[in-house]
């Protein structure tokens, strides 16, 4: 366990697709981080009866609250200071979606631990993906997700991909943001980062893992095995208007989190 190094993490899981990796790698989580804390969409109505209380936080969000893409800014943010609240001794937090890290402590425990390590040397750390990760995704993210990398790369000039939604952050850095970039929307993959950038005081890095490949597919074993191979499944995915929508409104949404730093003013 690193006694430094909290995780948070945003759950939505409405199916209930994701309870059996829950139970078998929850309990490995724990051996990683002094404190997990879990923020639980309103209609993921299981979480709290199969996740275990010792050294995790769970929250649920309120039916009323904003659901979608528009309103991911600000829980991920939800998250991150209910770790700070819950484990004040540390000094990191490792922010990810619930079904990446658990896909990544099944299928690259070492990658994970030494991720765990890094994190703790700088402010801000970016955690991208290796060229092949990043090709295990379907051709709806990569081709939508390349270009909020180029974007990102326009305003900032650093050739990172920062579409994963998976960061280290120090307690100032999280301080910094929370005060001076309170976008509610996804767009924080590039904000967070366009304005730590901003601050010279804030150490920022970037780090390419192998474990941030696609992890979906963990959930749809049943429509993995009817296409008859994950190739196939992928290219359902690749073939519907709707996932390219959806996949076109996340960029959108990002690009314009972007555009905010075009003429390099301050995030206020």
């Amino acid at each position: 366990m690193n006694g430094s190094v909290a995780l948070a993490v945003t759950h939505h899981d409405p199916e209930q697709r994701m309870e059996r990796q829950i139970a078998q790698w929850l309990p490995v989580l724990q051996q990683y981080y002094a404190h997990l804390a879990i923020m639980v969409t309103a209609d993921t109505s299981y979480a709290a009866s199969i996740i275990p209380a010792a050294a995790l936080s769970v929250q649920q969000l309120p039916a009323q609250f904003p659901a979608g893409m528009a309103a991911l800014g600000q829980i991920r943010q939800m998250v991150v200071q209910q770790a700070w609240q819950h484990a004040p001794h540390i000094s990191h937090v490792h922010l990810c979606d619930f079904d990446r890290i658990l896909h990544w402590v099944e299928q690259d425990p070492v990658e994970l631990a030494q991720v765990v390590a890094h994190i703790t040397h700088a402010d801000l750390t970016v955690l991208g993906r290796t060229p092949r990760a990043f090709a295990s995704h379907p051709r709806t993210q990569r081709d939508t997700e390349s270009l909020i990398n180029h974007v990102f790369g326009l305003a900032s000039g650093q050739a990172w991909d920062v579409t994963a939604a998976s960061r280290g952050l120090s307690r100032r850095a999280s301080a910094y943001l929370a005060e001076r970039c309170a976008d509610p929307t996804v767009g924080v993959d590039c904000a967070w980062v366009l304005c730590a950038l901003q601050q010279p005081e804030l150490v920022v890095t970037y780090y390419a893992t192998e474990g941030l490949e696609f992890e979906t597919a963990d959930r749809y074993p049943a429509e993995i095995a009817a296409a008859g191979s994950v190739g196939a499944w992928i290219a359902t995915l690749d073939a519907s208007p709707q996932q390219w929508l959806l996949r076109m409104q996340v960029a959108a949404l990002e690009v314009a989190s972007i555009n905010q730093f075009g003429d390099h003013a301050r995030c206020a």
